[in-house]
């Protein structure tokens, strides 16, 4: 019996589940499991590893903007599949790209973040920022 999810997934999805006609990465369209990030702590800094499968090292863009740790990552993929004759029975593309933001300070610099890809993982370690002193406040003495 076919029944449709209330989350996630859509109800032609499923339909097309049924009929044997299998998704390609069970992403297209659905963003919702991309970009996930874990973030740890260390005694130098901080280490970021993001999560993005499918997706090329050339396709991934990191910069620093305005104390934002800004990163952009695009997917291109295709699926074509032909019979025995070699005519098409199901072409499927998709396009698109995905951005995230992590606050790092104003004070971290480009020069400072190391970042490396390695199976569909994006790592980056960023350095803490050092605490600012906070200025003690000074009273002016009142005579009278």
């Amino acid at each position: 019996m076919l029944m449709p999810s209330i989350f996630g997934e859509s109800l032609l999805d499923e339909l097309m589940d049924d009929f044997a006609f299998p998704r390609a990465g069970r992403n297209y369209g659905n963003t919702s499991g991309l970009m996930r990030t874990d973030v740890k702590e260390t005694a130098q800094g901080y280490e970021l590893a993001i999560d993005l499968p499918g997706i090329r090292k050339e396709d991934v863009k990191a910069r620093l903007q305005n104390g934002y740790l800004v990163v952009n990552a695009a997917s291109n993929a295709s699926s074509d599949e032909k019979d025995t004759e070699g005519k098409f029975i199901r072409r499927e593309r998709y396009y698109g790209s995905m951005s995230r933001s992590y606050y790092v300070g104003d004070s971290v610099k480009e020069e400072d973040i190391h970042a490396k890809f390695e199976d569909g993982i994006l790592r980056l370690t960023v350095p803490k920022s050092a605490p600012q002193k906070v200025e003690e406040q000074k009273y002016i003495s009142i005579e009278g």
